[in-house]
């Protein structure tokens, strides 16, 4: 399989979902589960769709991840522990754990890049591959009722259920059940110049934090100490990956948005809400899948007993 573009060496500290583990609740809460694949700022978009929705999901990563707005990505429990974005929390779990975590109403993130959750006793109906490699998926460690991919790399009918549309224009958010989404297009959207990418190999350290006003030619992040990362634009730091990660040379390493609003970067985009409401379209769309989910699910905010 192409590697993720984000992904990096794994870190001897954490180790992958054992394939041998075996939760003692198939359902939690007798509801069944979503798995998300990837927890970058696109997928968490999707994970506060359907939270809101009222459905339950586990979000998978990497030992390392190098999601850039780190301030509105779920991949950022995963150096954490635990992180909130706009009133939804999520945390970094071992599987045995996430039955309980799921009670509290926050989001399990298991360090899992092979979705190897899906082995266990866990009963998944839906998986949405939020991952945005770009490249057609291995196969998944099982079948599954309902298999959604995000943008290139995923053909609805042979790799993949159906397809969100990820590329901004007229058909954003778009689920096709045949065919395929719009080719990737090798070039970030907007001005080119907002993109902050590694001058060279080593370890990135942090010279600017995320929603601080930056100046065209300031240095926001050096490497290794040999490489400084210069912003081409003045306006305020939107992303930058998490300090001390081994990067690459051209690697995405950060984002600066010249429009200098702070607010912008504790918000998850237009662009991931409406992803994330693609995907819970095309969840509702089943049927089979609908009626399983919500089965047991009360609406957001009730309880026992309302709507009597």
């Amino acid at each position: 399989m192409h590697k993720d573009k984000r992904s990096s060496p794994v870190d001897k500290r954490s180790s992958p979902v054992d394939k041998r583990s075996t939760p003692q609740s198939g359902s939690v809460g007798n509801s069944a589960l979503v798995l998300l694949r990837g927890g970058g700022d696109l997928a968490s978009g999707v994970a506060l769709r359907l939270q809101r929705a009222g459905l339950k999901l586990v979000i998978t990563e990497l030992a390392q991840p190098l999601a850039v707005r780190r301030t509105v990505s779920f991949a950022e429990t995963v150096y954490a522990g635990r992180h909130t974005i706009e009133g939804v929390a999520a945390r970094r779990v071992e599987p045995e754990q996430v039955p309980a975590v799921l009670e509290t109403d926050e989001i399990p993130v298991l360090v899992d890049p092979n979705a190897d959750i899906l082995l266990s006793s866990f009963l998944f109906l839906a998986v949405i591959d939020a991952r945005l490699t770009k490249q057609p998926p291995s196969p998944l460690p099982i079948p599954v009722p309902l298999h959604i991919g995000l943008g290139p790399g995923f053909q609805a009918g042979v790799n993949c259920h159906a397809v969100v549309e990820t590329r901004r224009s007229h058909t954003l958010g778009r689920v096709y059940w045949s065919g395929t989404t719009q080719p990737d297009s090798g070039q970030p959207e907007g001005d080119p110049r907002r993109v902050l990418r590694a001058a060279g190999e080593g370890v990135l350290s942090a010279k600017a934090k995320i929603g601080e006003h930056v100046e065209e030619g300031q240095v926001v992040a050096v490497v290794s100490e040999h490489y400084s990362v210069i912003s081409p634009i003045s306006g305020v730091l939107r992303g930058l990956i998490h300090d001390g990660i081994p990067v690459t040379k051209g690697l995405k390493i950060g984002d600066v948005d010249p429009r200098n609003d702070p607010s912008a970067c504790f918000l998850v985009s237009d662009k991931a809400l409406s992803i994330g409401g693609a995907v819970l379209e095309a969840i509702l769309t089943k049927e089979e899948i609908r009626g399983k989910l919500f089965r047991h699910a009360p609406a957001p905010g009730a309880s026992a007993g309302e709507g009597h």
